[in-house]
């Protein structure tokens, strides 16, 4: 099987011919991946933070199952069914009063696509079609699509080979600003510079509330993105909040946003929407933005083909009323006060530039890209499984995760160092 795999499968990020190692998994339960030698990692990954609950959770199982016995898929085009609608009703409830609209997509990347379009298609028909740059901020990610990769990070996005053919947008400095602080003036100087120069040709602001992904890891400021949102009314400039890797509780709010009290024009979500079963995300659009795009009979113009997949869909929904009927804050809370004590003292270690946490999200940043192959080696013989990138090694555990496992996975970062 690994010779296979070497030879003719591609894994994220990596190359056919100088491939990193893989490890054979039998089997997941609990917090647990198991090998098919039989050795048990703990998982520090949540499976790129989408398994909030772990593995092989009961509930989410027999909602696969009651679905599997109706329909697995049926397309979306021209029909509907009961999961679909669940979830959407849902989806309404738990996020902002004024998001009244759902677009169901396969992934996090193409839900950024579908809110993209959406923004400018909105402004195509209210007769702005010069209205097609987004303006976002140094150091994110909003996926590996052709349009997210164009509000990437030009460096730390992982993209910079693309930046002659992609898109041109605006990118405004990353706010120094961290967590807990004040927003500085000299924070929000760039994004207002950027928009009182450009607005007439801004369709959008893009970001991730709070937490930057993959594109750094970085804690801004929540008083930083209630001035964003300020200056997007003021400019009348749409918001889209890209909470793909941030929704359903892993900042300790079940939504980023929160923290800043603001409610985007267009929400993106995804990663944990299915508990880490089947893949789905969906972009969630204020009556102002549907209707615009609706205009004089317009249509959105996206239809993937496993668009609002009933199985899916039926164990999103599953895994959202699991959530929220588990005490997931106090888990969350719990898992940042640990995540705290455990990695305050690698802020002194040589090799460390930063420690940083927020919710069920640890990161270590050191001064050196970290060696992935040689790291990941090291955790599997420790027994936990925790994937670095670039300069970051970070944890984001599911929320079911016990004390002695989450110490496990704390110590083992000095592995890395």
């Amino acid at each position: 099987m690994l010779e296979f795999d070497r030879a003719h499968i591609w894994h994220p990020y990596t190359s056919m011919t100088a491939p990193l190692p893989v490890y054979p998994v039998a089997s997941a339960a609990g917090v647990r991946i198991r090998l098919v030698d039989g050795r048990e990692l703990i998982d520090g990954m949540s499976s790129w933070w989408c398994a909030i609950h772990g593995y092989d959770v009961p509930e989410l199982n027999a909602a696969a199952r009651t679905q599997l016995e109706s329909m697995a898929h049926v397309m979306f085009g021209g029909l509907t069914h009961e999961p679909a609608v669940r979830l959407a009703r849902r989806l309404i409830d738990l996020t902002p009063t004024t998001l009244q609209h759902v677009f169901f997509a396969d992934s996090g990347s193409v839900a950024v696509e579908v809110a993209i379009k959406m923004a400018m298609q909105y402004w195509f028909a209210c007769g702005e079609p010069q209205r097609n740059r987004l303006l976002t901020i140094r150091g994110g990610y909003h996926g590996d699509t052709f349009g997210a990769m164009a509000v990437c990070d030009p460096v730390t996005g992982m993209h910079e080979r693309f930046s002659g053919i992609l898109p041109r947008h605006y990118f405004a400095n990353r706010p120094h600003s961290r967590f807990g602080e004040p927003c500085s003036n000299e924070d929000i100087a760039s994004m207002e510079a950027l928009l009182s120069e450009h607005r007439a040709g801004i369709a959008a602001v893009i970001l991730e509330p709070i937490v930057q992904g993959a594109g750094g890891m970085w804690f801004y400021s929540a008083d930083y993105l209630a001035e964003v949102a300020v200056l997007c009314r003021r400019f009348d400039v749409l918001l889209i909040a890209d909470e793909v890797a941030t929704g359903f509780g892993r900042t300790g709010r079940l939504f980023a946003c929160e923290y800043a009290g603001v409610e985007p024009d267009i929400l993106c979500i995804g990663k944990a929407l299915t508990g880490g079963y089947v893949s789905l995300a969906a972009t969630l659009a204020t009556e102002r933005v549907a209707r615009g795009v609706s205009a004089d009979g317009g249509v959105l113009m996206h239809g993937p083909t496993f668009m609002a997949n009933p199985l899916a869909t039926a164990i999103g929904e599953r895994n959202i009323e699991l959530l929220l009927g588990s005490p997931w804050q106090a888990r969350v809370a719990a898992i940042e006060d640990q995540l705290r004590r455990e990695l305050a003292g690698y802020a002194a270690h040589p090799a460390v530039r930063d420690v940083r946490v927020l919710g069920a999200i640890g990161v270590v940043e050191t001064h050196a890209p970290v060696d992935v192959a040689a790291a990941q080696q090291r955790f599997v013989d420790a027994g936990v499984w925790i994937r670095p990138f670039g300069n970051l090694v970070y944890l984001m555990p599911p929320y079911t995760i016990g004390t002695e496992d989450l110490s496990r996975l704390t110590a083992a970062l000095a592995l890395a160092l």
